[in-house]
């Protein structure tokens, strides 16, 4: 099983088996699109499916856990055009948009609900959708050197995210509110210090720690982990975190219709008009010696 783009390993232990998802997208840092996206779902489901797997842990190829959602084709998901400047495109309705944020936000329930151990082996870049990913996991083991947070909150979502109530839980309220509004990134080392990840390790131990905690989890037994998910998921709900999956979805569509005023940067236009690359470029340009 798995596919070129994502690698699907499974190891057998004594007492249980652990898939490893693989991310293998390496030229774009594994950027999540929408056909990649529904391959992470196809696994997952095979993993659920699969009464022998006890743990999946979830990691990517090359230089990157994941850059997060596909800029070049954001807004384009709508049905909205190609961004060229004759496109005449009538803007997507409101319809289309709330349909395929739902899609993305229920793509990340079901990492937080699957019936199995999961696990986000983090180095790189871990931004955006890749960090929802990471948080929807129940541990998180990254490098001292990935670089993680919300660059994506610089298109100007202002604190618009899909799980952000399972961040403030981890965080606290002001962390998370910092690292959304500014968009920095930090370090493997300042992520486990404030509590955004459980373990943190050098670079060229990240794979052997990672196989480690996995081969530990299996030691459970299988009822007890399904035990374990049902009542983790029953304390979830009773503090409101189940709500983060219908909060994010509606948030983001609203930002979607963001209207510009004329002084203020418009990431989608700046695309059109100076390339996907150079618009990322400008976006984080703004910011020079005010955060980074």
């Amino acid at each position: 099983m798995g596919t070129e783009t994502l690698i699907y390993e499974k190891k057998d232990y004594e007492e249980g088996s652990v898939v490893t998802l693989t991310m293998n997208k390496p030229e774009s840092l594994n950027a999540l699109n929408v056909e990649f996206s529904r391959e992470i779902d196809d696994a997952l489901t095979r993993v659920e499916e699969d009464d022998d797997v006890k743990v999946v842990v979830l990691k990517g190829a090359g230089k990157a856990f994941s850059a997060g959602y596909d800029l070049g084709r954001a807004y384009f998901v709508y049905g909205a055009g190609k961004g060229k400047p004759e496109d005449k495109t009538r803007r997507p309705s409101q319809r289309s948009r709330l349909a395929y944020d739902r899609w993305r936000s229920e793509s990340l329930r079901n990492i937080f609900n699957l019936n199995k151990i999961t696990i986000a082996q983090v180095h790189g870049y871990c931004i955006g959708g890749g960090l929802y990913m990471s948080l929807c996991c129940d541990l998180t083991i990254a490098a001292e050197d990935a670089k993680i947070g919300h660059s994506e909150q610089r298109l100007g979502f202002s604190g618009a995210m899909y799980v952000f109530p399972i961040e403030i839980m981890l965080i606290g309220q002001k962390r998370a509110r910092e690292l959304l509004l500014t968009g920095k990134l930090i370090d493997g080392t300042e992520a486990e210090r404030i509590g955004l990840i459980n373990q943190v390790v050098p670079p060229d131990q990240l794979e052997e720690e990672t196989q480690k905690l996995a081969q530990s989890m299996t030691l459970l037994p299988r009822d007890g982990i399904a035990i374990g998910k049902a009542c983790a998921r029953l304390a979830y709900d009773s503090m409101g975190l189940s709500s983060a999956f219908g909060q994010g979805y509606l948030g983001h569509t609203m930002f979607t219709n963001v209207r510009y005023e004329p002084e203020e940067f418009n990431f989608v236009k700046r695309r059109r008009d100076a390339g996907l690359k150079n618009a990322i470029r400008e976006r984080d340009a703004r910011y020079k010696g005010l955060i980074d």
